[in-house]
């Protein structure tokens, strides 16, 4: 996807036989917002592309904004408001995993 972009400022064209493949992360005219991970910089994170990668063929996850119809999500705290008061799966937040019980 080309050159270093860790903080996801450009837009690089997905190849045409990739978009498909790619959907979420395809903007309607072909193009795509990236944010380069380094093992070296961030390594759980990196970890967890490369282990999604294994697991799909895709070496790319969707990396968005979190927030819902506020500003962006900056504590903990409000991640957790966040999560609960909206329809998501589940939370990482640092080494734990959160889920709403059923």
């Amino acid at each position: 996807m080309g050159d270093a972009s860790p903080f996801m400022l450009m837009t690089c064209q997905v190849r045409k036989e990739q978009q498909a493949r790619v959907p979420a992360i395809t903007h309607v005219d072909g193009t795509a917002r990236q944010q380069t991970v380094s093992r070296t910089t961030n390594p759980k994170y990196w970890s967890l592309i490369h282990a999604f990668e294994k697991k799909t063929g895709v070496p790319i996850v969707v990396n968005t904004s979190f927030n819902e119809n506020e500003p962006v999500v900056n504590t903990p705290e409000e991640a957790i408001s966040c999560y609960l008061r909206n329809d998501m799966d589940v939370l990482v937040l640092g080494p734990y995993l959160v889920e709403k019980s059923k």
